[in-house]
């Protein structure tokens, strides 16, 4: 994956974050925070939003097939 198509991903991510509405008021939600997460020896991102309105949280999880087999192998170590 060239660094061109990771950015794509990442913004296909973020725009379904954006078109989300909260649950709670309708509201859009914003990242504050994301994470790299292993799942089954399967990377995730893993996007905490919070609504600004109402304060209610929502977390998305993303396969991140971008992740090479290096950041694959150091993410597993720091984890176990």
């Amino acid at each position: 994956m060239t660094l061109y198509d990771i950015m794509k991903y990442i913004e296909s991510e973020y725009d379904i974050i954006n078109s989300t509405p909260c649950e709670v008021c309708g509201s859009s939600y914003i990242t504050e925070d994301l994470q790299i997460a292993l799942i089954g020896d399967v990377p995730y991102d893993i996007c905490t939003c919070v609504c600004p309105k109402c304060g209610n949280e929502k977390f998305f999880q993303f396969c991140a097939p971008f992740i090479d087999d290096e950041s694959l192998k150091a993410a597993k170590k720091i984890m176990q």
